[in-house]
């Protein structure tokens, strides 16, 4: 969708580098099929990068040669000629098993692309031969790694900030996996976001002025190659702390299915043009058995998908105000057809480009999270798809001495549909050795059963506890207040355990300083008038531990109310008396109960009496009976780091020695295409340098400036190197062919000096004869100003005329000697010095024009001292008259170096207006001007 040029500028202005040095960012829009890729950098403020087709979108696709790698649509065209080779579709297969189903699937799609099972992760690799075998994660790193070069050509500077897209319905596993291909691509990822919050921020981010305090829902519906998305979001304002009233977006809902997309479009497209073709051909041979004919196929069904249709059904129940279509599919007729009666609108909306949409949203997130630039805030609230809980076991004992038992707990970390990035805190209150507890996914019952499958493990992590133990016996005398984890669900929506630590609290006296004695008589005048003493701050009394759950807004207040209102109210274990809290809480439920407490006995005295001093029969106390009183104890927190050993459950990371491994493969390979593009680029250098001298040769400019000897001794060398290059060039280095390119221009270097040197006198030449030209009269026009009125001093315009004559003398000469010299002489005529004697007069001329804009005429002398004050102001009056007009002085601020020769119209208006300080004559010196300017000589090759 194109946009109006104020948006651009406002774009500019929201834009601001805030260093000068700063580098630019970029996103990826990881999509199955394609991506799209957009940079922000100083000047620019959003912009899709082209690739080398000049396209604005890339298929997601590398084909491995044996020695050499192809991206894009140079990996696709490849896949007809070679689809064993070509390796297309990875969302299919990152953060999973082999197992899996949809990994299954990939394989029932691309027979001929073999992928062998990796025995330490039981993940898929790709089997290029017995040597060459790469993981999906690999793969991806280097589509992430050539989407980096486009965006480096395209911004002409290093980048290595990214925001990379992903869909909302990716697991752990599956967001690992993509920061995993971009750690090994050398990128750092600023953010993964969500696809569906990337468009619903581009979509917010043109829209700004339309949000306000009323609420307004969207639903996005997004159905790309490989998926569908359905998105609610909501649109309003909301305070901030530090950035006053600004725009929010709130993902609500999301609905989605993995496999309802283009490509199983074209998959169905194809497996029906394969049966038609089985049942027309009359050989026995299966189409469906030759990868090649298949290649052509899927390449023919993608062609006529935009005017078929594929069933779907989608149900939405909320009041949406548009339905926004998203993503390539989404063109089908069928599909959008569908769409209108399932939403029951009029219209869908299509006011956001389809295939831009997310790629833009996630270069403007990844400018808000750059250092670099400062942009207008809009507050994102994701939304985290699937609910985390930690669980837990420990041994309780049965009632009437029945024995032990074990108990298994639960307690939610993160609700289905809970916004992030947010920390929370669990607190284990009843483990006083090492234990282990675990982090798993919560209730799954919304997904499907093919979703199950396809999702994987349900457990995360295995968390192992060590140093609990000893922790306790170091702080024996000390109140225990619970091992507390700290996690960590970050703006990526990946879960971390940040630390867990135990926390215990001992009580510490503070002894009565002792007053000064301007103190104490502070405390009894206070008394006398009936004052208070001062109390202890509530600070010193208590040290509560802050709740880490982040609430940045009253809106995420009001969602934490409701979620709190809806849990189901926990029992207590614990008989009643013994005042044992829950195994394990929340920091803000442990929090609220601690800072309540606190303050209740922070308030009461030694008799438990109010802080008002109620009780007292209405009197207060003296200040020598406060001075009696003991101080209250200060609470002192204290905490040990506990040793943390994690186990992952779903789909193991790669270890750092694997990451380092894959890091450098990746690398070795961009060098090893680096250094054949080098090659083919210094190949093809030399072999066009080849054919264009020889050429060069016949043309008359070149044998004006040669003779027939040099000529000769030109040729032969070319026709040596070219037969080197036909017989052994192929196997030549890039430094051989580096150097047989220098040995030649270093033979035509004074051939190409001498005709480049021609080409450039007839400008030259015309731009220094117009400036002494100019210069000229400039100076005769000064000269005439009369006496009371001149402003330039003698020195000033002996120093012009200076420079003219040397400059005049200088030229003549040298285009004298010139002439005299053989055209296969070297010159001595240079542009060089022509632009140097240009440089010099135009700095003398433009200094005597810059002081003419505020001339200061000298006082007229006064001949006879009675005349009046009136006739004082009339002679001045007249002096002022003499200078230039305003509107001719404007045009002198265009005055700049004559390096090109200007044109007629503009030096002649220059001139004129310049002689205008002389007064009389000039209509004269306006036709001198005109007569001389047409005259100007014309500076050819023959006349030199």
């Amino acid at each position: 969708m194109a946009l109006p040029m104020w948006t651009w500028s406002f774009f500019f202005l929201m834009f601001i580098p805030l260093q000068t040095d700063s580098l630019a960012v970029m996103s990826v829009d990881l999509g199955s099929e394609w991506m799209k890729i957009a940079i922000v950098k100083p000047g620019v403020p959003m912009e899709i990068v082209l690739n080398k087709e000049s396209r604005r979108k890339t298929p997601v696709a590398v084909a491995l040669k044996e020695n050499e790698r192809l991206f894009g649509e140079s990996a696709v065209a490849m896949n007809v000629k070679n689809p064993s080779i070509v390796i297309q579709y990875l969302q299919n297969l990152l953060g999973k098993k082999i197992d899996n189903p949809q990994v299954k699937r990939y394989q029932h799609w691309f027979p001929y692309r073999e992928l062998v099972k990796e025995e330490k992760r039981e993940t898929s690799l790709f089997k290029l031969s017995e040597e060459t075998l790469y993981s999906a994660e690999e793969v991806l790193g280097m589509v992430l790694n050539y989407s980096r070069s486009l965006a480096q050509e395209f911004a002409e500077q290093p980048i290595k900030d990214v925001v990379i897209t992903v869909p909302p319905f990716f697991n752990q596993a599956e967001r690992r996996a993509v920061l995993h291909a971009a750690q090994m691509a050398g990128l750092k990822v600023l953010q993964l976001i969500n696809d569906n919050a990337a468009v619903a921020l581009n979509y917010g981010v043109f829209r700004r002025k339309d949000i306000n305090a009323t609420a307004q829902n969207i639903m996005f519906y997004d159905m790309g190659s490989g998926s569908s998305t359905a998105t609610i979001v909501t649109y309003q304002t909301t305070k901030t702390k530090d950035a006053g009233t600004q725009p929010q977006l709130q993902i609500r809902g999301v609905g989605f299915d993995r496999t309802l997309g283009g490509f199983e479009m074209d998959l169905r497209l194809r497996d029906h043009l394969a049966k038609r073709f089985n049942e027309q051909k009359k050989t026995k041979k299966n189409v469906m058995e030759n990868p090649r004919a298949m290649a052509k196929l899927l390449k023919e069904a993608n062609r006529v998908k935009t005017v078929l249709s594929a069933n779907a059904d989608h149900i939405a129940q909320e009041d949406i105000e548009q339905v926004i279509l998203v993503g390539g599919a989404t063109r089908v007729p069928k599909v959008q057809e569908a769409l209108l009666k399932v939403v029951d609108k009029k219209e869908l909306g299509k006011n956001i480009n389809a295939d831009e949409a997310a790629a833009m949203g996630a270069v403007y997130q990844a400018a808000a999270l750059s250092k670099a630039f400062r942009v207008k805030p809009f507050i994102i609230r994701d939304a985290a798809m699937y609910p985390i809980q930690v669980e837990f076991s420990r041994e309780v004992e049965e009632e009437e001495g029945a024995g032990k038992s074990i108990k298994h707990n639960k307690r939610i970390l993160f609700h289905r549909m809970a916004p992030y990035p947010q920390r929370k805190v669990i607190t284990f209150n009843r483990y006083t050795d090492d234990f282990e507890f675990y982090v798993n996914y919560g209730d799954l019952n919304f997904l499907s059963q093919d979703d199950l499958r396809v999702f994987g493990s349900q457990n995360l992590t295995t968390v192992k506890l060590k140093g609990v133990g000893e922790s306790f016996k170091k702080h024996a005398d000390e109140e225990s207040k619970g091992i507390k984890a700290h996690f960590n669900m970050d703006e990526s929506g990946v879960l971390y355990l940040d630390r867990v630590e135990s926390v215990f609290e001992t009580i510490v006296e503070e002894k009565a300083e002792e007053e000064s004695t301007l103190t104490k008589l502070g405390n009894t005048i206070s008394s006398l008038f009936g004052g208070r003493s001062t109390e202890p701050e509530k600070d010193n009394v208590t040290d509560s531990v802050q709740e880490e759950e982040e609430g940045p807004n009253e809106a995420e207040k009001e969602e934490s109310k409701e979620k709190e209102s809806s849990k189901p109210e926990e029992a207590n274990e614990e008989k009643k008396g013994e005042g044992k809290s829950e195994e394990s809480q929340t920091e803000g439920e442990k929090s609220e109960k601690s800072e309540k407490a606190d303050s209740q006995d922070a308030g009461k005295g030694e008799d438990g009496k109010g802080e008002d001093g109620k009780g007292q029969e209405g009197t207060s106390k003296s200040a020598k009976d406060e001075e009696k009183e003991p101080k209250p104890a200060r609470k002192m927190k204290k905490s040990d780091d506990i040793g943390v050993e994690l186990n992952i459950n779903d789909v193991l990371d790669p270890s750092d020695e694997e990451l380092y491994a894959s890091q450098k493969k990746l690398q070795d390979l961009a060098d090893r295409d680096h250094e054949r593009n080098e090659r083919e680029k210094a190949a093809n250098t030399l072999e066009t340098f080849i054919f264009e001298t020889k050429d060069k040769l016949y043309q008359e400019e070149y044998q004006l400036v040669s003779t027939e000897q040099e000529r000769e001794e030109i040729s032969e060398k070319l026709g040596q190197v070219s037969d080197w290059y036909d017989e052994d060039g192929y196997a030549a280095s890039t430094k051989d062919l580096k150097e047989k390119l220098s040995e030649l221009k270093k033979l035509c270097k004074n051939l190409f000096f001498k005709v480049e040197e021609r080409k450039k006198w007839p400008d030259r030449l015309a731009a220094l004869d117009s400036l002494l030209n100019h210069s000229t009269f400039f100076l005769r026009g000064a000269r005439m100003l009369p006496e009371d009125d001149q402003f330039f001093t003698e020195i000033e315009l002996t120093t012009l005329e200076k420079v003219i004559n040397e400059t005049t003398t200088w030229k003549n000469e040298t285009v004298t000697q010139q002439n005299k010299l053989s055209p296969t002489e070297m010159p001595i005529l240079l542009s060089k010095d022509i632009e140097l004697k240009l440089g010099l007069l135009d700095r003398e001329v433009k200094y005597l024009l810059n002081k003419a804009k505020f001339p200061k005429p000298k006082p007229k002398k006064e001949k006879n001292t009675t005349k009046s004050e009136s006739d004082k102001n009339g002679a001045t009056e007249d002096a002022e008259k003499v200078i230039p007009p305003q509107e001719k002085q404007d045009d002198l601020d265009e005055v700049k170096p004559a390096k090109e020769p200007p044109t007629v119209d503009k030096t002649e208006d220059t001139a004129s207006e310049t002689l205008e300080l002389g007064g009389p004559g000039k209509e004269t010196s306006e036709k001198k001007i005109e007569g001389e300017t047409q005259s100007k000589t014309d500076y050819k090759n023959d006349e030199l």
